[in-house]
C-alpha cells in the first residue's frame, strides 16, 4: 500500500513538474493579477482583520487576525465581564463600537441592554459582522457602518457609550488609539463613558536561553562562516509570544497609565530609554 502510495505521489510529481510554466513564459500581469493600483499600506492593515486565521500578511505583528484575537481569553472576557458586570452604563444608552471588527462588543452591549448600537469596521469584516448580528438576531439594535471613522456619518448627533478594542502588541503599537479618540471628541455626550478608560502599559524582563541560541548565536557559526555581524540586528527584533510564569527574572515597571476619557490626541506618544536609546513610540 505505502509502495503503491508513494509511486502515485511520485506520478503526481512528475504531471506537476511537466505542466509547469517556464519561467520565462510568465506574463508580468501574473503577478499582481488582483492587487489594486491604488492599494496603500491602510487597505493592507485594514483589510488584515478581514481574515479569520493566520494573517496573510508578511508581517504578522502589524495585526493578529480575528481567530487569535477572539481567543484571546484574558482580553475577551475582560470586555464581556465589564460590560455584563456595568450594565447600568450600557442599558438603555446609545453606543458607538470603534473597530468592530466581527461584532463581539457590540454584541457584548446588545445582549447587555443598549438601547442601539453603531458597529463601525472599515475593513471587509464589517459584511460578515452583519450576518453576525442578523444570525443572533440584533438586527434592529445593532447597525454596522462600513467605513472609517474619520470619514463616516452617524445617523445620530451623539452617543453615550464608546466601546473599542483598540490595544494592540505593546498596547499601543496598532496607532488605533488617536481613532478612539477622535471618536470621543466628535460624538460623546458631556460625561459619557468610554470603555476602556484607563490604560496601563508594564516592562518586566524575561530569560530565554533557547531563543538566544536559536536565534541569535546562531550567526557565529553559519556553515562554517562568521556571520555575528547580524546578531546587533537579530538581538534588537522585537517578537511577540507568550511566555511561562517562571521565565520572568525581575519585578514590573510602571512605564504609563494613559486615562483615555481625559487625554489629549497631542499627549499620544511614549519615550521610553532602552538599551542606551531612547525610543520614541508615536502612537
Amino acid at each position: 500500500m505505502a509502495s503503491t502510495k508513494n509511486n502515485h505521489n511520485e506520478q503526481g510529481s512528475e504531471q506537476t513538474q511537466n505542466t509547469k510554466l517556464p519561467f520565462k513564459d510568465a506574463d508580468e500581469s501574473m503577478c499582481d493579477a488582483d492587487v489594486a493600483d491604488d492599494t496603500t499600506s491602510a487597505d493592507y492593515y485594514f483589510d488584515s482583520y478581514s481574515h479569520f486565521g493566520k494573517s496573510p500578511r508578511k508581517f504578522h505583528l502589524l495585526s493578529p487576525p480575528l481567530a487569535e484575537m477572539l481567543k484571546d481569553v484574558v482580553r475577551t472576557k475582560s470586555y464581556r465581564d465589564v460590560i455584563y458586570k456595568n450594565k447600568f452604563l450600557i442599558k438603555d444608552k446609545v453606543v458607538l463600537d470603534v473597530g468592530a471588527g466581527t461584532g463581539i462588543l457590540s454584541l457584548f452591549c446588545a445582549k447587555a441592554g443598549a438601547a442601539h448600537v453603531y458597529a463601525v469596521e472599515c475593513s471587509q469584516m464589517a459584511d460578515t459582522a452583519k450576518e453576525i448580528v442578523k444570525s443572533n438576531g440584533f438586527s434592529d439594535v445593532i447597525t454596522v457602518l462600513k467605513g472609517k471613522i474619520e470619514e463616516i456619518e452617524l445617523p445620530v448627533p451623539k452617543v453615550d457609550v464608546i466601546v473599542s478594542e483598540w490595544m494592540g502588541y505593546f498596547l499601543v503599537y496598532e496607532n488605533m488609539l488617536d481613532t478612539v479618540l477622535y471618536a470621543r471628541n466628535k460624538w460623546l455626550v458631556d460625561g459619557g463613558v468610554v470603555l476602556p478608560d484607563k490604560a496601563s502599559l508594564y516592562l518586566t524582563a524575561i530569560e530565554d536561553a533557547h531563543y538566544k541560541e536559536d536565534k541569535v548565536e546562531f550567526w557565529n557559526d553559519v556553515y562554517g562562516f562568521d556571520m555575528s555581524c547580524i546578531k546587533r540586528r537579530a538581538i534588537t527584533e522585537p517578537l511577540v509570544d507568550t511566555v511561562d510564569g517562571n521565565q520572568i527574572v525581575t519585578d514590573s515597571k510602571l512605564l504609563k497609565t494613559m486615562d483615555i476619557s481625559k487625554m489629549l490626541p497631542l499627549q499620544l506618544h511614549l519615550s521610553l530609554w532602552l538599551n542606551g536609546m531612547i525610543i520614541s513610540m508615536p502612537l
